[in-house]
C-alpha cells in the first residue's frame, strides 16, 4: 500500500525549496529590452558591450528629454523616473565592465574613452536639467542619482586611464611569451651539445 504525503507537507517543503530555486534564477535588467539584452549577450568583447550600454543610456537621456517636451497623457512622472534609472544603470553597467577588464588585464582602451567622451557628453544635459528643468520636484531625486553616478563615471574612466598605462598591453604581453618561450627552446638546444661544441660555440 503506497503512503501519500499530505497537502500540507507538499506544501511545507515548495515554500522551503522555493528561496533556493529563486537564488540560482539569473536576474534580467528591467531597463533593458528583450533586444538589447540579446545584443548585451551577444556581444563578443568588453569593448563591444560598454560601447552597447552607452548606447542605451543615450538613448534613454534622449527619450527623457522627448517626454518632459512631449508630456505622456498617462503614466508621464513614471517615465521620467524610469527612464533616468535607466540611464544610469547603462552608465554603471558600462564602468563595471571597465572595471572588470582591467582586473582581466583586457585591451579596454577603446571602451574606457568611450565612456570618458560619453559621459563628459551626458554632464552638461543632467546639470542644465538640475538647474532649469520642467518639472523638476518629479523626477529630482532620480536626477540627483544620475548626476552622481555620471560625475562617478567619468572619474573611474579617468582613473582606469592611468591604470591602463601601467598595465603591459596584450601585444608586448605576447610578443614577451614568444620571445622567452623561444628562449627556452635555444638554451635547450644548447644544453643538448656535446662539451666540444660547447667550447666552440662560446669561443665565436
Amino acid at each position: 500500500m503506497k503512503c501519500k504525503s499530505p497537502p500540507f507537507v507538499l506544501l511545507i517543503g515548495l515554500l522551503v525549496l522555493s528561496p533556493f530555486t529563486y537564488a540560482k534564477a539569473p536576474q534580467e535588467k528591467d531597463y533593458l529590452s528583450a533586444v538589447e539584452a540579446d545584443k548585451i549577450r551577444d556581444a563578443e568583447t568588453s569593448n563591444e558591450r560598454i560601447k552597447l550600454f552607452l548606447t542605451f543610456a543615450e538613448d534613454r537621456l534622449k527619450k527623457f528629454q522627448y517626454e518632459l517636451e512631449h508630456p505622456s497623457q498617462s503614466r508621464h512622472a513614471e517615465m521620467l523616473n524610469a527612464l533616468l534609472n535607466a540611464d544610469i544603470g547603462c552608465v554603471d553597467d558600462a564602468s563595471d565592465l571597465i572595471q572588470l577588464g582591467i582586473e582581466k588585464q583586457e585591451n579596454i582602451r577603446q571602451g574606457i574613452d568611450l565612456m570618458a567622451s560619453s559621459t563628459k557628453g551626458f554632464l552638461p544635459i543632467l546639470e542644465k536639467l538640475s538647474t532649469d528643468g520642467p518639472e523638476l520636484e518629479i523626477y529630482k531625486d532620480n536626477l540627483q542619482d544620475a548626476l552622481e553616478g555620471t560625475r562617478e563615471a567619468i572619474n573611474d574612466a579617468e582613473k582606469a586611464k592611468r591604470k591602463l598605462l601601467r598595465l603591459p598591453s596584450a601585444a608586448s604581453t605576447e610578443d614577451m611569451r614568444c620571445r622567452t618561450a623561444e628562449e627556452a627552446a635555444f638554451f635547450g638546444d644548447i644544453s643538448n651539445m656535446g662539451p666540444a661544441v660547447l667550447t666552440v660555440f662560446m669561443e665565436k
